[in-house]
C-alpha cells in the first residue's frame, strides 16, 4: 500500500451499484479512503445492493451514507464531512427500456441529481470529477466505431438523453468554475456482482432455471461487452490524470469537435473495441452453465441501437490502457460467481 494512495480520499455516488461497488472495493484494496452514498432505490434487488455494501463495510477506511442525490443538504453534509480529493459520480437511474415506463425517475436522478454533486465540487474546488456516462448517447450515429469526436445529439432513448444532459451540465461547471471533468462513456459493462436487469444476467438466471430467454431483433444485435475489472482499472488510472484546458482556443475546428474544450473537460470511451453478437453471449452462457437455452426471438425494442463499438484512442493516449478481457474470459468468471451466489438475486 503506497502512502500516496493511503492519503487520497475518493467520494463515490451510487456506491451500492454495480460500478460504484466494484470501484470502491478496488480502491479500498489499494489503500485509498472511500466515502460513498446511495439511496438504495428498488429498481433492482435491494438484497444485492445490501450484499455489496456488506462487503465494503468490512473495510475500515470505508464510510457509507444512505443519502438521496436530491437531498442537497444531506449530500453537502456528508461530502464536506469527508472532504474528498476526487469525486466519481456513478449514481443514476439505469436502464434504457425502463425510461419509457418512468421518464420522471431519469430526469430527477440523471439530470437534477448531478447538480448537488457538482455544487459540492465547486465549493470544495475538487481536483477531479469523473462522470459516468454511456455509449447510449451516440444514439442515431451510424459511424463505426464510435469516436468521442462524433456528434451525440440525437439520442434514441430518454435514458440516453438524460446521460447526455448530465455531460452538458458537467461541461458548464467545468467551464465556469475550472473543475477538471472526465466524462466516461461506458460500453455494456458486465461481470460478477453485476446488474440483474441486464441481458447477460437475465439470460444466465433463466437458463439456470430452465426458463425461456427473450432475444431481441432476431439475435442480430451487437454489443461492445466490457468486463467490469477493465472498467475499474481505467477509472482508477484516470483519477490522477485530470484534464487540462485545450490550448487551441478560438480555432473553428476545435469549436466543432464535441470532445475538445477550452475548459478542463474531456470525454473518453471505455469499451472493449470488439462488438460481439448477442447469440455468442448466449452460447457462452450455455457453455459455462452446461445447459441449453430456450430462445424466444422478439422484434427490435424502441430506444435500442443495433450495434455499439468503442474507439478508445483518447483513453489509451491518456493512461496507456484500454479494456482487454475477452467475452469468453469475462463470462466464464461471471458464471462462476453466479453459480456460487449470484443465482440468489432476483432478475425480475
Amino acid at each position: 500500500m503506497g502512502t500516496k494512495n493511503a492519503m487520497k480520499k475518493i467520494f463515490i455516488s451510487g456506491v451500492a451499484g454495480f460500478l460504484g461497488y466494484s470501484t470502491a472495493r478496488r480502491l479500498l484494496e489499494l489503500g485509498y479512503k472511500v466515502a460513498g452514498i446511495d439511496n438504495l432505490n428498488p429498481y433492482y434487488s435491494i438484497e444485492l445492493k445490501e450484499a455489496r455494501l456488506k462487503i465494503l463495510q468490512g473495510y475500515s477506511e470505508f464510510v457509507f451514507g444512505k443519502v438521496d442525490l436530491l437531498d442537497k443538504k444531506a449530500v453537502e453534509a456528508f461530502f464536506f464531512d469527508f472532504e474528498p480529493d476526487c469525486v466519481i459520480h456513478y449514481a443514476a437511474q439505469a436502464g434504457v427500456r425502463y425510461s419509457l415506463v418512468d421518464p420522471y425517475a431519469y430526469a430527477q436522478s440523471n439530470v437534477s441529481g448531478v447538480v448537488p454533486i457538482l455544487e459540492c465540487c465547486r465549493k470544495k474546488r475538487i481536483g477531479h470529477f469523473l462522470l459516468a456516462s454511456s455509449s447510449s448517447v451516440y444514439g442515431m450515429n451510424r459511424l463505426i466505431p464510435f469516436k468521442v469526436n462524433h456528434p451525440a445529439d440525437h439520442p434514441l432513448s430518454i435514458y440516453a438523453a438524460t446521460k447526455k444532459a448530465a455531460e452538458l451540465i458537467a461541461h458548464s461547471y467545468s467551464h465556469l468554475f475550472s473543475i477538471p471533468v472526465s466524462c466516461l462513456r461506458f460500453f455494456t459493462v458486465y461481470g460478477p456482482w453485476g446488474r440483474p436487469d441486464m441481458a447477460y444476467y437475465k439470460f444466465a438466471s433463466s437458463i439456470y432455471r430452465d426458463r425461456p430467454i427473450e432475444v431481441y431483433a432476431e439475435g442480430k444485435l451487437k454489443r461492445d461487452y466490457t468486463y467490469v475489472d477493465d472498467v475499474v482499472e481505467a477509472v482508477i488510472r484516470l483519477i490522477d490524470s485530470p484534464p487540462q484546458p485545450n490550448q487551441g482556443e478560438g480555432q473553428l475546428e476545435d469549436c466543432l469537435d464535441p470532445s475538445v474544450s477550452t475548459a478542463p473537460f474531456r470525454i473518453h470511451n471505455v469499451g472493449n473495441k470488439q462488438p460481439e453478437n448477442i447469440l455468442k453471449l448466449v452460447h457462452l452462457i450455455e457453455k459455462y452453465l452446461d445447459k441449453k437455452a430456450r430462445i424466444k426471438f422478439l422484434p427490435m425494442p424502441p430506444g435500442d441501437v443495433e450495434c455499439t463499438y468503442a474507439d478508445t484512442t483518447t483513453l489509451e493516449k491518456e493512461i496507456g490502457y484500454s479494456p482487454q478481457t475477452t467475452l469468453e474470459e469475462g463470462i466464464g468468471r461471471f458464471i462462476k460467481w453466479f453459480c456460487d451466489e449470484g443465482y440468489r438475486f432476483k432478475t425480475d
